[in-house]
């Protein structure tokens, strides 16, 4: 059997991988990134009073792509090889940040925060069914779990959000479920595409690629004289496109090359937790017990996700033979 065969054998091949647990280092990476997209929520609701959703969505693509192209090209960082490479960055920018983004900002106003938060977070189990079949990632029983009680924790501390005043639409649930769908399939995509190409010149290209899809539809159905260009709106959008989103996606894709996406994807779960945080800190928000309960839960699934699993000998391997 030759090389490239073997390489096929081994894609092929669905491995349960329990194996070492998320390190102390990438704990603390991870959850910076969820702090940061935390952050996004009150970002992206302020600046939807300023921009109308598909425009500002592309000018939040726009500003992260370009500033970590202009980093890339700084710092003379490899452009990216190959048809198979550039196709596959095309179906990231389309999927996690053409229908994620879209999604997420057509869904402002027509859903309930408490059922946002619960669709949203359908993100990572549609991941983990994917990339079981792409990635070879099949979840074992401590994953499997992780996930369960994560996902029981976040539709505990969003239950107070389906009382509010907004009143979800069939429109607003569905755009919500199309961007996790989006999100959920550029994050494999993403996976597939660690340790081929340059973190900074992925990641920068992706939003370029996403964002132009966006721009365009948005000159079709708005008008970018709505976007009212005062400083508040400048400082949301620097804040949002260059930490909340360009700095999140690289220090993400940076966690992709070294640990599973099933077992990473958990982590996403602390997104709320940080987000109910910051309300409270910050915008005058009161956790209840059920919020809080709903936190202990989430953090159960992430600590017992994050604990190292008992040995396998393909638990150090990468899931696709890489």
């Amino acid at each position: 059997m030759n090389k490239s065969e073997f390489m096929a054998q081994d894609l092929r091949r669905t491995v349960v991988v329990e194996g070492k647990g998320v390190s102390p280092g990438d704990q603390g990476q991870l959850a910076l990134v969820m702090f940061l997209w935390a952050l996004c929520f009150p970002l992206i609701s302020i600046g939807l009073k300023m921009a109308p959703p598909l425009t500002f969505a592309a000018l939040r693509s726009f500003v992260a792509g370009g500033g970590l192209l202009l980093l890339a090209f700084g710092l003379r960082r490899p452009w990216p090889q190959g048809w198979a490479v550039w196709l596959t960055l095309l179906g990231v920018g389309l999927s996690l940040t053409s229908i994620g983004f879209g999604g997420m900002f057509l869904a402002g106003g027509l859903i309930s925060p408490g059922l946002a938060t619960v669709l949203a977070n359908i993100q990572p189990l549609i991941a983990a069914a994917l990339a079981g079949v792409i990635l070879g990632e099949v979840l074992g029983p401590r994953r499997r779990w992780g996930l369960f009680i994560g996902f029981a924790g976040i539709i505990l501390a969003a239950l107070p959000g389906f009382g509010g005043s907004v009143n979800s639409s069939p429109a607003g649930v569905a755009f919500i479920l199309l961007g996790a769908a989006g999100v959920a399939v550029g994050n494999v995509l993403l996976k597939r595409l660690a340790g081929q190409v340059d973190i900074l010149m992925a990641t920068g290209w992706q939003f370029i690629l996403g964002g132009a899809p966006l721009w365009l539809l948005a000159q079709q159905v708005e008008s970018p004289a709505q976007v009212v260009w005062n400083p508040s709106f400048m400082t949301v959008l620097l804040v949002l496109g260059l930490l909340g989103t360009s700095l999140a996606l690289a220090l993400w894709f940076s966690l992709l090359h070294r640990s599973e996406l099933n077992r990473l994807n958990t982590f996403t779960f602390l997104t709320p937790v940080f987000a109910l945080m910051i309300g409270a800190l910050f915008f005058g928000e009161s956790l209840g017990l059920v919020e809080m309960a709903g936190i202990a839960l989430i953090l159960a699934g992430v600590l017992w996700v994050s604990r190292q699993g008992p040995s396998s000998p393909l638990a150090d391997r990468p899931p696709y033979g890489g």
